[in-house]
């Protein structure tokens, strides 16, 4: 797929899930544009744009099944979670939009793409607060200058840029099982910390339900717990490298 195709196909689901409700609707909306085949054919590519793009645009669908199998999940604290595929149903976690339902108990299994999926997602997200921060500081004007002149507002985005940045490349280049731990770590404190930096960049209005960025606040929040919380991989990849002994290399640069 080159880039002009890629392109496109970005441009086709940005608009496909913001004009799309979504849950059932905009998984039948996906299976329609091809994602099924898109997943099997090129799934280096299905996974990051489309995760991606759900996050940027606060949109949510049942696609992380078709990644990881309709298994029991681990969340943050232990905890073991279901994504209830084509169900409306009330989240038990702090995003009442997912269709997430905790279990009693649940059984390892192989979760490497997953955390990849579930991190370019965190991303996305990270990147649509980055963007509602934005915006507003070179809209609003105090003490007679922009916002965006000062430096304290200057270096809370920067180091949220910083952040995303770092982890879009943790995620490029995970492979194994060690990388993916890692770089789902690295996307789920990047969210955070966009979270953290955009919600006081935003001032009061960012504490408001008519604003849009707490949805992005608690998607992060929640997504940070699916699959592993960031402290709790930055752990799990702890002691999987005092097991092995050594620190492989895990980019070529």
């Amino acid at each position: 797929m080159d880039t002009a195709e890629l392109e496109l196909l970005s441009q086709t689901l940005r608009k496909t899930m913001t004009a799309t409700a979504s849950g059932p609707a905009l998984d039948t909306a996906l299976v329609e544009l091809g994602w099924p085949e898109l997943l099997a054919e090129f799934p280096e590519v299905a996974i990051p744009t489309v995760f991606r793009l759900l996050g940027e645009t606060g949109a949510h669908a049942s696609i992380l099944a078709d990644v990881v199998g309709a298994v029991a999940l681990p969340y943050a604290g232990g905890r073991w979670v279901v994504w209830e595929r084509g169900s409306t149903a009330v989240s038990t976690g702090l995003d009442e939009e997912l269709p997430l339902r905790e279990l009693p108990t649940g059984d390892p299994v192989p979760l490497d793409a997953g955390r990849r999926a579930v991190g370019w997602w965190l991303v996305g997200t990270g990147r649509a607060m980055l963007a509602l921060a934005r915006a507003h500081v070179l809209d609003r004007v105090q003490f007679g200058r922009p916002l965006a002149s000062f430096q304290a507002v200057r270096h809370r985005l920067a180091e949220t840029l910083v952040a995303l940045e770092g982890a879009e490349a943790a995620l490029a280049v995970a492979e194994d099982e060690l990388g993916s731990l890692l770089a789902k770590a690295a996307a789920g404190q990047a969210a955070l910390t966009a979270a953290r930096h955009c919600q006081q960049v935003l001032g009061g209005i960012g504490f408001t339900a008519e604003h849009p960025l707490h949805r992005h606040v608690r998607r992060a929040v929640v997504l940070d717990g699916l699959l592993g919380s960031a402290r709790e991989l930055t752990r799990q990849a702890g002691a999987l490298l005092r097991a092995e002994g050594s620190a492989p290399r895990l980019a070529q640069l």
